[in-house]
């Protein structure tokens, strides 16, 4: 009885997040297309990842959400279930010749940190660990995270700023502001 409630729980969560994304734009979207400084193949297909905000993290809560002490990423995190029966669809869809999930994270393209919708396909993509340049994969990307995650935090800048910051070219974040 207790594993069907959690079923449901878990479907119903699910359900209404699917019919919620259908009103929240996305924080960039394919016509915006930038001049990015890295090479294509690690950022996702615009089209089909173009990020999308969590309308329930704003300027106003970040105090008490992304920046909270008591805070984290785990309270809004979807299951691996659903994060690997996405990976390998989203593989098929980018059309990447590498199928083997094991190379890939299934990455928010708004982290979670930065008040990223946790389930929602145009915020989450198939990010390759190993890419055409050295510091392109997944790992790297972890690290503007992080960085744009303490300086909201710190009032160094908005969050929307960072949002669109990291949405837009994060490996251009990475060469300006982290890597030094």
């Amino acid at each position: 009885m207790a594993v069907l409630i959690a079923a449901f729980l878990i479907y119903f969560i699910f359900s209404s997040r699917i019919q919620d994304q259908q009103s929240h734009q996305p924080a960039a979207g394919p016509q915006s297309e930038p001049n990015r400084l890295g090479p294509p193949d690690i950022y996702p297909n615009r089209v089909l990842t173009p990020g999308l905000a969590n309308p329930e993290i704003t300027q106003d809560n970040i105090q008490v959400t992304i920046c909270g002490h008591y805070w984290s990423t785990k309270s809004v995190r979807p299951p691996a279930g659903y994060t690997n029966r996405l990976k390998i669809e989203q593989i098929q869809e980018y059309g990447d010749q590498d199928t083997d999930p094991r190379d890939y994270e299934e990455d928010h393209l708004i982290p979670l940190e930065l008040g990223g919708d946790p389930w929602s396909p145009q915020n989450l993509w198939p990010e390759p660990y190993v890419a055409s340049i050295p510091e392109g994969g997944a790992r790297f990307k972890d690290h503007v995270e992080n960085y744009l995650h303490e300086r909201v935090c710190a009032g160094g800048i908005s969050l929307p700023t960072a949002q669109q910051e990291i949405a837009t070219d994060w490996y251009r974040v990475y060469l300006e502001d982290v890597r030094r």
